[in-house]
């Protein structure tokens, strides 16, 4: 179906270097957002920011997992070429990558709206890494999303 295009030559493709480096990303992103978020002990009077937390919380062992896994595929040059394999971590990453996205843009719609409101419900340095945090959370999803599909991509030519 990809003509000469193997599973080798798909850059972020699970079991490649592209696909440890979008592993790593994901998992500093991540880390940070969550760091940024419970840096504060008041995150907890939120859904929203105890959502993020939770799916902070989910997509940080995945990623882990994965990246740990990715490494051993690219230092022994064993590539994985199951296609369930390759169909699980594709659901893994694609319900991750929805929760996250929507983690994200609920935690910076909601900060904007406690900006809004006069600065009486957020102080700036408090809302500041809430917005921080928000932010690792679309950069955590943006290379989730990537990795998804990447391995999206290459699931028929299994």
């Amino acid at each position: 179906m990809f003509g000469k295009f193997g599973m080798e030559e798909v850059p972020g493709a699970f079991g490649t270097s592209a696909s440890f480096a979008l592993r790593l990303g994901q998992t500093v992103f991540s880390s940070a957002s969550l760091l940024f978020m419970c840096l504060d002990v008041d995150f907890y009077a939120y859904t929203v920011f105890c959502y993020l937390v939770t799916v902070m919380g989910l997509v940080i062992p995945w990623s882990i997992t994965l990246l740990v896994v990715d490494a051993y595929s690219v230092f022994i040059k064993c590539l994985p070429h199951q296609r369930r394999l390759i169909f699980m971590i594709l659901l893994g990453d694609m319900v991750l990558s929805y929760l996250s996205l929507a983690a994200a843009c609920s935690t910076a719609g909601v900060t904007d709206l406690l900006l809004d409101a006069d600065g009486s419900y957020c102080p700036p340095k408090l809302c500041s890494r809430y917005q921080l945090s928000a932010a690792m959370a679309f950069l955590s999803w943006f290379l989730s999303s990537a990795s998804c599909l990447f391995n999206f991509w290459i699931l028929p030519s299994l």
